[in-house]
Protein backbone atom coordinates (compact mmCIF):
# COMPACT_ATOMS: atom_id res chain seq x y z
CA UNK A 1 0.00 0.00 0.00
CA UNK A 2 1.45 3.39 -0.90
CA UNK A 3 2.14 5.61 2.33
CA UNK A 4 -0.45 8.63 0.97
CA UNK A 5 -3.00 6.06 0.39
CA UNK A 6 -2.32 4.44 4.02
CA UNK A 7 -2.27 8.16 5.63
CA UNK A 8 -6.02 9.01 3.93
CA UNK A 9 -7.08 5.44 5.27
CA UNK A 10 -5.90 5.95 8.77
CA UNK A 11 -7.24 9.59 8.70
CA UNK A 12 -10.55 8.58 7.58
CA UNK A 13 -10.41 6.06 10.29
CA UNK A 14 -9.58 8.13 13.01
CA UNK A 15 -12.05 10.88 12.04
CA UNK A 16 -15.01 8.22 12.39
CA UNK A 17 -13.83 7.22 15.72
CA UNK A 18 -14.54 10.76 16.60
CA UNK A 19 -17.24 12.30 19.25
CA UNK A 20 -19.81 14.19 18.23
CA UNK A 21 -20.96 16.58 20.57
CA UNK A 22 -24.85 16.84 20.67
CA UNK A 23 -24.65 19.63 23.76
CA UNK A 24 -23.06 22.94 22.73
CA UNK A 25 -22.36 24.18 26.07
CA UNK A 26 -24.04 27.33 25.34
CA UNK A 27 -27.94 26.73 24.27
CA UNK A 28 -30.68 24.11 23.67
CA UNK A 29 -29.86 24.09 19.58
CA UNK A 30 -31.00 20.95 18.51
CA UNK A 31 -32.96 19.84 21.48
CA UNK A 32 -36.60 19.74 22.23
CA UNK A 33 -38.58 19.34 25.78
CA UNK A 34 -41.79 17.71 26.38
CA UNK A 35 -43.66 18.09 29.69
CA UNK A 36 -44.18 20.32 32.32
CA UNK A 37 -40.10 20.07 34.21
CA UNK A 38 -37.51 21.68 32.38
CA UNK A 39 -33.62 21.83 31.54
CA UNK A 40 -31.59 25.33 32.06
CA UNK A 41 -28.06 26.01 30.41
CA UNK A 42 -25.90 27.00 33.17
CA UNK A 43 -22.31 27.62 33.33
CA UNK A 44 -21.57 25.16 30.42
CA UNK A 45 -23.59 22.64 31.97
CA UNK A 46 -27.67 21.68 31.71
CA UNK A 47 -29.46 21.13 34.32
CA UNK A 48 -32.80 19.84 35.59
CA UNK A 49 -35.28 21.51 36.99
CA UNK A 50 -39.20 21.24 37.77
CA UNK A 51 -41.14 18.23 37.34
CA UNK A 52 -41.45 14.92 35.33
CA UNK A 53 -39.70 16.35 31.46
CA UNK A 54 -38.25 14.70 28.46
CA UNK A 55 -35.65 16.49 26.27
CA UNK A 56 -34.46 14.79 23.82
CA UNK A 57 -32.40 15.35 20.77
CA UNK A 58 -34.42 16.26 17.47
CA UNK A 59 -31.98 15.94 14.54
CA UNK A 60 -31.45 12.17 14.14
CA UNK A 61 -32.47 8.66 15.61
CA UNK A 62 -29.17 6.51 16.40
CA UNK A 63 -28.81 2.54 15.82
CA UNK A 64 -25.06 1.07 16.23
CA UNK A 65 -23.59 3.93 18.31
CA UNK A 66 -21.84 4.58 21.96
CA UNK A 67 -23.87 7.35 23.48
CA UNK A 68 -21.77 9.22 26.18
CA UNK A 69 -22.87 11.43 28.86
CA UNK A 70 -21.01 12.98 31.52
CA UNK A 71 -23.06 14.09 34.61
CA UNK A 72 -23.06 14.67 38.49
CA UNK A 73 -25.92 14.73 40.97
CA UNK A 74 -26.27 17.61 43.76
CA UNK A 75 -27.60 14.85 46.41
CA UNK A 76 -26.85 11.61 47.10
CA UNK A 77 -30.82 10.01 45.86
CA UNK A 78 -30.81 12.60 42.92
CA UNK A 79 -32.88 10.81 39.97
CA UNK A 80 -32.68 11.37 35.86
CA UNK A 81 -32.12 8.92 33.15
CA UNK A 82 -30.70 8.20 29.40
CA UNK A 83 -33.23 7.64 27.46
CA UNK A 84 -33.28 5.22 24.21
CA UNK A 85 -34.14 3.07 21.40
CA UNK A 86 -37.47 5.57 21.34
CA UNK A 87 -38.87 4.80 17.78
CA UNK A 88 -41.14 8.45 17.10
CA UNK A 89 -40.82 12.02 17.95
CA UNK A 90 -42.24 12.08 21.69
CA UNK A 91 -45.61 14.25 22.34
CA UNK A 92 -45.54 13.56 26.55
CA UNK A 93 -42.71 12.97 28.92
CA UNK A 94 -44.13 9.05 29.26
CA UNK A 95 -43.33 8.01 25.70
CA UNK A 96 -39.81 6.99 26.44
CA UNK A 97 -40.27 5.40 29.65
CA UNK A 98 -42.71 3.23 27.58
CA UNK A 99 -41.77 3.07 23.89
CA UNK A 100 -38.22 3.03 24.82
CA UNK A 101 -35.56 1.80 27.65
CA UNK A 102 -34.21 4.42 30.30
CA UNK A 103 -30.79 4.06 31.54
CA UNK A 104 -30.99 4.81 35.18
CA UNK A 105 -28.92 7.76 36.67
CA UNK A 106 -29.75 7.12 40.84
CA UNK A 107 -27.20 6.67 43.26
CA UNK A 108 -29.79 5.05 45.60
CA UNK A 109 -31.75 2.71 43.60
CA UNK A 110 -31.08 -1.32 44.31
CA UNK A 111 -29.58 -3.44 41.62
CA UNK A 112 -32.79 -2.50 39.52
CA UNK A 113 -33.19 0.62 39.86
CA UNK A 114 -29.81 2.28 40.25
CA UNK A 115 -27.31 4.04 38.02
CA UNK A 116 -26.54 1.77 34.79
CA UNK A 117 -29.41 -0.35 35.04
CA UNK A 118 -32.32 -0.62 32.18
CA UNK A 119 -34.96 0.81 34.57
CA UNK A 120 -36.92 -2.00 35.85
CA UNK A 121 -35.65 -4.67 33.20
CA UNK A 122 -31.91 -5.94 33.77
CA UNK A 123 -30.16 -5.34 37.03
CA UNK A 124 -26.56 -4.25 37.36
CA UNK A 125 -23.89 -6.41 37.73
CA UNK A 126 -21.78 -3.44 40.09
CA UNK A 127 -22.49 -0.22 41.22
CA UNK A 128 -19.89 2.19 40.15
CA UNK A 129 -21.17 6.00 40.57
CA UNK A 130 -19.07 8.57 41.90
CA UNK A 131 -19.55 10.24 45.15
CA UNK A 132 -22.00 13.54 44.96
CA UNK A 133 -20.54 16.43 43.08
CA UNK A 134 -18.05 14.47 41.72
CA UNK A 135 -17.99 13.49 37.40
CA UNK A 136 -19.20 10.66 35.96
CA UNK A 137 -18.75 9.11 32.74
CA UNK A 138 -21.72 6.62 31.38
CA UNK A 139 -21.32 4.97 28.06
CA UNK A 140 -23.96 3.34 26.59
CA UNK A 141 -23.59 1.01 23.71
CA UNK A 142 -26.16 0.11 20.89
CA UNK A 143 -25.11 -3.03 19.15
CA UNK A 144 -28.15 -4.25 17.03
CA UNK A 145 -30.29 -5.63 20.34
CA UNK A 146 -28.35 -5.43 22.26
CA UNK A 147 -27.20 -2.28 25.10
CA UNK A 148 -23.74 -2.53 26.98
CA UNK A 149 -23.64 0.23 30.01
CA UNK A 150 -19.68 1.59 30.74
CA UNK A 151 -19.83 3.64 34.24
CA UNK A 152 -16.71 5.20 34.93
CA UNK A 153 -14.60 2.52 32.98
CA UNK A 154 -16.37 -0.64 34.07
CA UNK A 155 -19.21 -2.51 32.84
CA UNK A 156 -22.14 -2.49 34.44
CA UNK A 157 -24.88 -3.93 32.51
CA UNK A 158 -25.72 -5.93 29.53
CA UNK A 159 -29.15 -6.26 28.45
CA UNK A 160 -30.49 -7.98 25.12
CA UNK A 161 -34.05 -6.96 23.77
CA UNK A 162 -35.74 -10.27 24.16
CA UNK A 163 -34.07 -11.38 27.53
CA UNK A 164 -36.30 -12.46 30.03
CA UNK A 165 -37.00 -9.87 32.25
CA UNK A 166 -39.13 -9.22 35.99
CA UNK A 167 -42.80 -9.19 35.69
CA UNK A 168 -44.16 -5.32 35.45
CA UNK A 169 -45.71 -4.22 38.75
CA UNK A 170 -46.42 -0.73 38.80
CA UNK A 171 -47.61 1.65 36.15
CA UNK A 172 -44.86 4.27 36.05
CA UNK A 173 -42.71 1.00 34.70
CA UNK A 174 -42.03 0.39 31.22
CA UNK A 175 -44.29 -1.77 29.29
CA UNK A 176 -42.13 -4.84 28.41
CA UNK A 177 -41.26 -5.89 24.93
CA UNK A 178 -38.07 -5.17 22.72
CA UNK A 179 -37.73 -2.02 21.17
CA UNK A 180 -35.93 -1.23 17.88
CA UNK A 181 -32.28 -1.17 16.78
CA UNK A 182 -32.28 2.45 16.42
CA UNK A 183 -34.30 5.52 18.19
CA UNK A 184 -33.87 8.96 19.28
CA UNK A 185 -32.17 9.70 22.70
CA UNK A 186 -33.36 11.85 25.64
CA UNK A 187 -32.61 12.70 29.36
CA UNK A 188 -35.25 12.43 32.11
CA UNK A 189 -36.30 15.23 34.40
CA UNK A 190 -37.53 13.19 37.49
CA UNK A 191 -38.90 15.92 39.74
CA UNK A 192 -37.99 19.71 41.32
CA UNK A 193 -35.85 18.07 44.21
CA UNK A 194 -33.50 15.64 42.02
CA UNK A 195 -31.26 17.94 40.29
CA UNK A 196 -28.49 16.29 38.07
CA UNK A 197 -25.78 18.37 35.86
CA UNK A 198 -24.50 17.04 32.66
CA UNK A 199 -21.50 19.04 30.79
CA UNK A 200 -21.44 16.70 27.81
CA UNK A 201 -23.89 14.62 26.04
CA UNK A 202 -22.23 13.00 22.38
CA UNK A 203 -22.00 10.14 20.51
CA UNK A 204 -19.52 8.08 18.57
CA UNK A 205 -20.19 5.54 15.59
Amino acid sequence: MRPAIAILILAGVSQAAEWKQLFDGKSLDGWSLVGPGRFVVEEGMLKTEGSMGLLWYTRQPFANTTIRVVFKTASPNANSGVYIRFPEKPKDPWYAVHNGYEVQIDAGGDEWHCTGSIYSLSKVIRKNQKPTGEWNTMDIELRGQKTIVILNGKKVNEFVGDQPVPTRKQWFEPVRGPRPDFGYIGLQNHNARDIVYFREVSVKR
